[in-house]
């Protein structure tokens, strides 16, 4: 590999609208997932792993929980020039003084805290995707084309397309076209793969398929700088075309492995009840490309006479004869006995505790008695005793005492305290 200098930059995500309500409190990269880590862990990760540790963290919505995550988990040994440095919204004297207007304005207005060389590369993340990827390979890719930018892309099925950036190709992978979720079928039709492609990737069936950006770019610097001279907000929806209507050479680099957008709170839901599959498509046991998290040092989970199947369990949890079937428990779980969860997301505590609501003292983690289905407990709930969760028979927007239904998901928001005998 060429030793151009490699910087990275990760978006730490908008509003995180379809999120809600577990962006209630907290930015999108700050969610947690699979019972003990948060989605930007997953990009650290992957920048750690491919040997690029100089990486920036642009935030702005619901910071703090991102930031103190960031600050306890992310400290490097001060010989190897490694570091995750947040670069939060700011006023600046002689700058304009609004918040970040787009992904690419995020970038613009903190250029000038990357020390690089106009031959140097920036790696520009997406901070809420699941996938494991080795960003060296693509950055091999990318010198080999003499692309100035390299979007990484996923084959996807054109039915997915309308949430996805979209893009045709020839059989070099260079990017002809490009159009950010598009609405008319006809683009996506028109923006087939190419046959070569089709046949190297040896598709099944007859479903019709396209090629689809996964949020991650790389820039040379001079390239980048070229690119946000303008006021273009966003990568997706204005740059990247703008870049091809000045026939700026950009190619697509080819990712094969597992990817998902958990933008919305049911693709969220179902990647990491996946997790408890018997063959997960995203392994967390990947000993040789582990996922960092911050070290909590807590006991290991304490489980007595309970019935499981498919379940992932966090340290730190007691479960005393519960029913527990395709369920991911957080950190810190208390589930208690005669309790019934089954497709249940339980997101775990900060701290054991007891709360108070209007009918007296209920106990931190969930009570005994309870039935709990398809459901996403956030973190720091209090639930009593006889209490049933369901979406069952709910339409979307149904809400009661704080819980409320999101893509057929009953979704009970963090700190939410429900009493004994409580239905839903």
């Amino acid at each position: 590999m060429s030793r151009r200098k490699v910087q990275c930059v990760i978006m730490g995500g908008g509003q995180g609208t379809r999120l809600f309500p577990l962006t209630k409190t907290r930015c999108k990269p700050a969610v947690p997932i699979g019972g003990k880590y948060r989605l930007v862990d997953i990009a650290i990760s992957n920048c750690i792993h491919s040997g690029f540790n100089q990486i920036y963290l642009l935030t702005q919505y619901h910071t703090r929980s991102l930031h103190r995550h960031i600050r306890d988990t992310y400290n490097f040994d001060h010989f190897d020039g490694g570091f995750v440095e947040i670069l939060s919204a700011e006023q600046v004297c002689g700058r304009d003084h609004t918040w970040y207007e787009g992904t690419a304005d995020a970038v613009r207005k903190n250029l000038t805290y990357l020390n690089l060389d106009d031959d140097d590369l920036v790696l520009i993340l997406a901070g809420d995707h699941l996938y494991r990827m080795d960003f060296a390979k693509m950055v091999t890719a990318h010198l080999g084309s003499g692309a100035k930018i390299t979007v990484a892309t996923k084959i996807v099925a054109a039915a997915a397309a309308k949430q996805l950036g979209v893009m045709a190709v020839d059989g070099n992978l260079r990017i002809r076209n490009f159009v950010e979720k598009p609405c008319d079928p006809e683009i996506v039709r028109r923006f087939g793969l190419p046959e070569k492609i089709a046949d190297q990737s040896r598709l099944s069936g007859t479903a019709p398929h396209c090629l689809a950006s996964m949020g991650n770019y790389i820039f040379q610097f001079a390239a980048l700088r070229d690119a946000l001279s303008g006021t273009e907000n966003d990568f997706g929806k204005e740059i990247l075309p703008q870049m091809l209507r000045r026939d700026i050479p950009l190619f697509a680099y080819l990712f094969d492995g597992y990817w998902e957008d958990v933008g919305t709170i049911r693709s969220f839901f179902n990647a990491n009840l996946a997790l408890t599959d018997i063959v997960p498509p995203f392994d967390f046991f990947d000993a040789d490309r582990p996922i960092f998290t911050v070290p909590r040092y807590l006991p290991a989970s304490k489980i007595n006479g309970s019935t499981m199947e498919q379940v992932i369990i966090a340290e730190g949890c007691l479960i005393d004869r519960a029913f527990l079937r395709r369920c991911v428990v957080g950190t810190c779980s208390v589930i208690r006995h005669n309790s019934l969860l089954e497709n249940v997301l339980v997101m775990g505590n900060d701290f054991f505790e007891k709360r108070h609501s209007g009918s007296g003292t209920v106990p931190g983690g969930i009570g005994k008695n309870c039935h709990i289905r398809n459901a996403i407990l956030d973190k720091n709930v209090c639930i009593g005793d006889h209490v049933r969760i369901s979406p069952e028979g709910k339409a979307n927007g149904y809400e009661n005492d704080g819980c409320i239904v999101v893509d057929g998901i009953a979704c009970v928001p963090i700190g939410t305290v429900l009493p004994n005998d409580f239905v839903f």
